[in-house]
């Protein structure tokens, strides 16, 4: 068994990627029910459920989601938050507190890979037009319905099972009437300093020496197969209210359990998802976009080629932005009011400030330069490539990484440049994703791609291929399913972004930082559900 509790895929079977390795990622949430989204079908499914926890606005949960997590899909995600009032499974039955939605890559790209998000509530309109069945109860209208706290770790590959037993003696006596009903609360430390539920204990009642019977645990569940790992241990005097005693704690780590000792034994991980990215965007053709000849002709029915090809892979890749403000150029145009031609002009035509908000901003963007400027020729990919080499060349300590997405009809007139431009932008901390609409050969395209040779300019190999292409029309679904399309479209040109980023970072031995030690003033809200 190599998962941690269950195991499910987040997406509709897809034969064409049913055979592509994923990372494990753990999730761990304040609610009680997790919803996935098919990527084919957008159908909500519900996936799985934490244990109710009674008497508490505050809810820690031992169960988790183990998920499967693909960098290169959009994963959506919906948490929904009850109270419970009764034993039936009937959610209807139950009172709906709110809810929040998100991505898989949004937890994951969070600092720390720890998401907070206040839940919300949806009138009957809103939940008809998210797709949602309708029920009795919306939360409250108007009300702050509390914090919902989301984090994320990729599990290890570790499949050992620890079978342990407790005991302890002369604990402190806390009810008034009898002793102690004593229970142990085990804790996995996280790259942050925080720490997580991952087990609890039976209660022994009315006892001042108890012995808690046996329990079985995944290592993994306990330390992620980190024997070094610190495990925190609290033991509490259990109450029907809620309102347990705490009675005290001690730390540990699984290496010093294996040997019955209780040693402090910290251990510092790094956090593997510290580098961002900040992704750029640069558009090319040439004919009138008026005209349904051309590839970028705006019909009022359906995107084109550009924007479905910038959508799929920028609604991805967004999740590892920090801010989500992409800068977006264009290239191959004459711009009012002199008509100059230029190869690197900013879409939403601000030369101080070129970034948009988000892949909607980049759409809007796109869409009225193609009413402010005339497209024209010849095609220079070296201008935006060096553009972002810039940008590049002054943070090469890790911290940040860098994605070219260029979308083009495969036309080049400045071959020798570009190459050049590729073969410098090698040695920085950047990408270079080539998306190929129409249906022109693509033959210098391929070349840059670098797969089968690497590319060199001026008898100088490139210190790493950093360039991926792939042909637009390869991903079009004769059945007209778009969405299906464009899923395995972004999930092709992204595959090789993370194995791109770390050789860099390998090849310049950066190490990421350690993540910040989470502190008290880091706390959300009173009342967080």
């Amino acid at each position: 068994m190599d998962k941690v509790e269950a195991t499910a895929t987040v997406r509709d079977f897809d034969p064409i990627s049913g055979s592509i390795p994923a990372t494990k990622v753990e999730i761990t949430v304040s609610l009680v029910v997790l919803y996935t989204q098919g990527v084919e079908s957008k159908q909500w499914r519900e996936f799985g459920r934490t244990e109710v926890i009674d008497n508490t606005l505050n809810p820690d949960f031992v169960r988790k989601y183990i998920l499967d997590y693909f960098f290169e899909e959009k994963q959506n995600l919906r948490f929904d938050v009850y109270d419970i009032d009764s034993k039936s499974p009937d959610l209807a039955k139950h009172d709906f507190l709110g809810q929040v939605f998100c991505t898989l890559g949004e937890i994951v790209g969070s600092p720390a890979s720890r998401l907070e998000k206040p839940l919300g509530t949806l009138t009957l309109e809103m939940r008809s037009k998210a797709g949602l069945p309708a029920v009795d109860i919306y939360g409250i209208p108007g009300k702050k319905c509390g914090t919902i706290i989301l984090s994320a770790e990729e599990l290890g590959n570790c499949r050992d099972y620890a079978t342990m037993q407790f005991c302890a003696n002369k604990l402190d006596k806390k009810d008034f009437f009898g002793k102690s009903d004593p229970f142990m609360v085990f804790y996995r430390s996280n790259e942050d300093g925080t720490f997580t539920i991952c087990h609890k204990t039976e209660v022994v009642k009315n006892t001042l020496n108890p012995v808690w019977e046996p329990f079985s645990i995944p290592v993994r569940a306990l330390c992620n197969g980190d024997y070094d790992r610190t495990i925190k241990v609290e033991v509490y005097d259990w109450d029907r209210d809620g309102s347990h005693d705490f009675i005290g704690e001690f730390t540990t780590s699984f290496k010093e359990l294996c040997r019955g000792q209780n040693q402090l034994n910290v251990y510092e991980v790094i956090n593997l998802l510290g580098p961002f990215f900040l992704s750029q965007v640069s558009l090319l053709s040439f004919r009138n976009p008026s005209q349904s000849t051309s590839l970028h002709y705006m019909n009022p029915y359906q995107m084109n080629a550009y924007a479905m090809a910038l959508k799929a892979v920028g609604e991805i890749i967004q999740d590892y932005d920090s801010d989500k403000m992409f800068p977006a150029l264009g290239f191959g145009a004459k711009l009012p009011p002199d008509w100059r031609v230029s190869h690197e002009f900013p879409l939403n035509g601000n030369v101080d400030n070129p970034y948009c908000n988000g892949m909607e901003g980049i759409l809007e963007a796109y869409h009225q330069s193609l009413k402010t400027v005339q497209l024209y020729g010849p095609t220079n990919f070296a201008p935006v490539v060096n553009h972002v080499a810039r940008y590049a060349a002054a943070v090469q300590d890790g911290s940040q990484y860098f994605v070219l997405l260029i979308i083009t009809d495969g036309v080049i007139s400045d071959m020798a440049q570009t190459k050049e431009a590729i073969v410098n932008a090698a040695k920085l901390p950047m990408s270079i994703i080539i998306v190929g609409v129409g249906q022109a050969e693509f033959d210098a395209m391929v070349e840059l791609d670098g797969d089968d040779v690497r590319i060199s300019s001026r008898g100088k190999v490139a210190e790493r291929d950093i360039v991926q292409f792939v042909p637009f029309r390869d991903y079009m679904d004769r059945t007209g399913n778009h969405v299906l399309s464009m899923a395995r479209l972004a999930k092709d040109v992204l595959a090789e972004i993370p194995d791109q980023l770390i050789s860099y970072m390998k090849s310049r031995a950066i190490k990421p930082n350690p993540v910040p030690v989470y502190s008290p003033s880091d706390e959300p809200p009173t009342n967080p559900v």
